[in-house]
């Protein structure tokens, strides 16, 4: 007599447990639910009816909890800092740091820690239905304590607390949204308050890193979210059961995008500076930040000569953006420029590599052919490095893995299991179509012979990688660059006396987004190639890249710039 589907395989296949609950005999999932018997055993005339459990403790099991957006985001804020804490990083992210940047940011945008404002009524409750039941729930615990793992903070003053209690939520209600503000909140203009979004939750998080300063840059965060190891897509679907979600909440929580770096950055420069935050923490030369650690990485990371090291870190010296001042983020400082440390470091070895080897389509397979003439007659057992050898090996690599990245992004299913319903009258014809696409998908599967998805591997640091140990030669890391360089006043300096720059003149970042345009056409395909390998390890656009090499070759070429500049407006004049 119990016809509803499961609320986890959509079956309609229940048993009765010993306690006269129902349970699904294909997931052994059991609900709250309980059969009425009807005895008769007592009075011969009379129908008494016996339920296992108490008939209001009952109702209160199946009321749903009335729950706020800023709960669901915390949530997810939780989930991805238990998965950041799993990957390595210092509990004193999650329980101190970013619960703190939590807390500030409620409280500057008038969530909770504060009284309400003056005026300001939540228009929700005009549709909700008034518990006035001497039966009623006692107020319900904050979900705004499972942050922190310490419960000495108190009770929150939140901005809704009034309503903060336990009911039934009426039909017309959920068919806009399953949380108490969830269509306000879509309503309501908050450009001033800093509106709270998905990418957002991910500018928390790297926020957080870098307070801590942890070996964890944006790009390798971004990869991490898109592999599946922190929460982000379809993370709704760990909310508690009794959080409704359906209607508007889904415009808020569900995500089918992959999330884009600038977007995250730009996000946390505006969080920063909107919670008045002091500071951060310096950028040392001993933090895994540092141009010159992060170029050792992407240098290991490329397959590059270790040598080239020497020559990334005199460039960073030379034009300065390895002092602290500039590396440290001082939020809502206008003046200073913000440092993307993963991509400076990306494009200081590309500079490096223009210094040494042009990168013109000449002058690198010119000096290739001098280095494989001398390895051929080179009996000191060293290697000189060969620009074209390293350019087929790292080419087939990346091929590969880029066909395996798009690939899998084209067979990613961005339909979470846990289906979803806009309104209640919709639910049951949701769930028939889900369970026909599962039933259908299963039998495909099976006439295709397709075998399921294997599991992910562990997260890395490093997606290309290279031994030396290999007989091959496909490893470089140890190779020679004597045979591009040439000793003057006791210092090593590049054979090459030239030097072609991306552009002359900077445009103006503020108004066009770029400090200069990048099309593939306007330039060398070496020099494309090496914007693609870094593009591919970052994952980003390679015009990002393009930009930070811009500005590095203006600080570097400053003075010359300059003299140029001003010898051809004086023969224009």
């Amino acid at each position: 007599d119990f016809n509803e589907r499961c609320a986890q395989c959509s079956e309609v296949n229940w048993g009765l447990t010993d306690g006269g609950r129902y349970y699904c005999r294909s997931c052994h999932n059991v609900t709250e639910r309980t059969r009425e018997v009807v005895n008769t055993d007592f009075m011969t005339n009379s129908r008494v009816q016996r339920i296992s459990k108490s008939s209001r403790k009952q109702e209160k099991t199946d009321r749903v909890c009335e729950w706020y957006v800023c709960e669901g985001f915390q949530l997810i804020l939780k989930k991805q800092a238990e998965a950041l804490e799993a990957l390595g990083v210092c509990p004193q992210m999650k329980d101190e740091v970013l619960y703190n940047f939590w807390r500030c940011y409620l409280q500057k945008s008038k969530q909770a820690y504060c009284n309400r404002p003056a005026g300001e009524t939540v228009k929700a409750l005009s549709v909700r239905e008034s518990s006035t039941d001497v039966d009623s729930e006692p107020e319900r615990p904050s979900l705004l304590h499972l942050l922190s793992l310490s419960e000495s903070e108190g009770d929150l003053q939140t901005d809704c607390s009034f309503a903060s209690s336990v009911s039934k939520v009426s039909e017309s209600t959920s068919i806009y949204s399953g949380s108490v503000d969830g269509s306000l909140y879509l309503m309501k203009n908050q450009k001033e308050k800093l509106r709270m979004t998905m990418p957002m939750t991910l500018s928390f998080c790297y926020m957080a890193l870098l307070w801590l300063r942890e070996p964890i840059t944006l790009s390798e965060l971004l990869r991490f979210v898109i592999e599946g190891h922190i929460p982000y897509l379809n993370v709704f679907q760990h909310f508690p059961e009794k959080m409704k979600l359906c209607g508007l909440d889904l415009k808020i929580f569900c995500v089918e995008s992959w999330p884009v770096y600038e977007e995250v950055y730009n996000k946390m420069l505006e969080l920063a500076a909107f919670l008045d935050l002091p500071r951060f923490p310096d950028i040392t030369d001993s933090c895994f930040l540092h141009p010159d650690m992060l170029c050792i990485k992407y240098l290991m990371e490329a397959n590059l000569p270790d040598e080239l090291h020497n020559w990334t870190c005199r460039v960073v010296k030379k034009i300065g953006i390895g002092e602290v001042d500039f590396l440290t983020l001082v939020p809502g400082n206008k003046s200073t420029r913000k440092v993307k440390y993963d991509i400076l470091a990306a494009a200081v070895i590309v500079v490096v590599l223009k210094l040494l080897f042009l990168l013109d389509d000449h002058y690198e397979w010119l000096l290739s052919d001098f280095a494989e003439e001398r390895n051929k007659n080179n009996k000191e057992g060293g290697l000189y490095f060969e620009f074209k050898k390293w350019y087929e090996v790292v080419k087939h690599s990346l091929d590969v893995e880029q066909k395996k990245l798009d690939e899998e992004r084209a067979k990613y299913l961005w339909r979470c299991e846990k289906p979803l319903f806009y309104s209640v009258k919709n639910k049951s014809r949701v769930l028939k179509r889900r369970q026909m696409v599962v039933n259908l998908q299963n039998q495909f599967g099976k006439l295709s012979g397709s075998v399921r998805r294997a599991e992910k591997p562990n997260p890395s640091s490093f997606q290309l990688r290279w031994s030396e140990e290999n007989t091959d030669g496909s490893c470089f890391h140890g190779h020679s660059l004597k045979g591009i360089l040439q000793e003057k006043c006791g210092l090593l300096t590049a054979m090459n006396p030239d030097y072609w720059l991306c552009t002359v003149k900077l445009c103006n970042e503020k108004l066009c987004g770029h400090l200069a345009h990048y099309r593939e056409v306007d330039f060398p395909q070496s020099y494309h190639f090496v914007l693609r390998l870094f593009s591919f390890l970052l994952r980003i656009q390679p015009s990002y890249i393009h930009d930070e090499v811009c500005m590095i070759e203006h600080k570097l070429f400053n003075k010359k710039l300059y003299k140029k500049l001003k010898y051809n407006t004086v023969l224009r004049k």
